[in-house]
């Protein structure tokens, strides 16, 4: 099917999804458009958070108009696929333009905090997609374990380096770096770690 068509079956499921319960997500992976549930936990968005404040401190310095914020839309219609990572780094300007996906050409780096009910789609769906789609640096935060890792040099469906880090670590990001000492990991219900 092509992407047109693809698109416009997002488009619908989007709309559709306007009316349901809770918030919904819609992308589109190597199989089609998706219809995902998103239910991120307080833990999930104020690790967003932290790393998008840090990485806007040092974005002026090393790619001056650029930005960190949480996902728009990404797409590569050629490659038929469109993503919405928990944040990403991208110029400034691409958030004003017309439309509603920004170009994957546009964006420097994606990040996702992993979800606890879906981490197959961070660590096997989108690690195969983002570098096909040309992102040259993708970073995987997962607040189960406590571990994140580095994805960098992209050739085809796949990143050549992948650096491994631990909660507490200061993680070299591409030309930035992330302190993970104040990132939370999921925990039990009552745990002061709570999700």
């Amino acid at each position: 099917m092509d992407y047109a068509k693809m698109r416009a079956i997002a488009e619908e499921l989007a709309e559709y999804a306007e009316h349901l319960e809770g918030s919904w997500s819609v992308e589109i992976s190597s199989s089609g458009p998706i219809l995902a549930m998103m239910s991120p936990s307080k833990r999930h968005e104020g690790t967003i958070r932290r790393i998008r404040n840090q990485l806007n401190t040092q974005l002026p310095a090393t790619h001056p108009g650029y930005v960190c914020e949480n996902g728009p839309e990404i797409e590569h219609p050629a490659l038929g696929r469109m993503r919405r990572p928990d944040a990403v780094v991208l110029p400034e300007g691409s958030l004003d333009e017309e439309g509603l996906a920004v170009d994957a050409s546009q964006v420097l780096a994606a990040i996702e905090i992993v979800s606890p009910s879906n981490p197959d789609n961070d660590y096997r769906d989108k690690l195969a997609d983002y570098p096909a789609m040309g992102i040259e640096h993708y970073l995987i935060v997962d607040p189960r374990t406590g571990t994140i890792e580095v994805h960098s040099d992209p050739a085809n469906s796949r990143y050549l380096s992948k650096e491994p880090y631990i909660y507490g670590d200061t993680v070299p990001f591409g030309p930035w770096t992330v302190d993970t000492a104040d990132f939370r990991r999921y925990g039990k219900a009552g745990d002061r770690d709570e999700c």
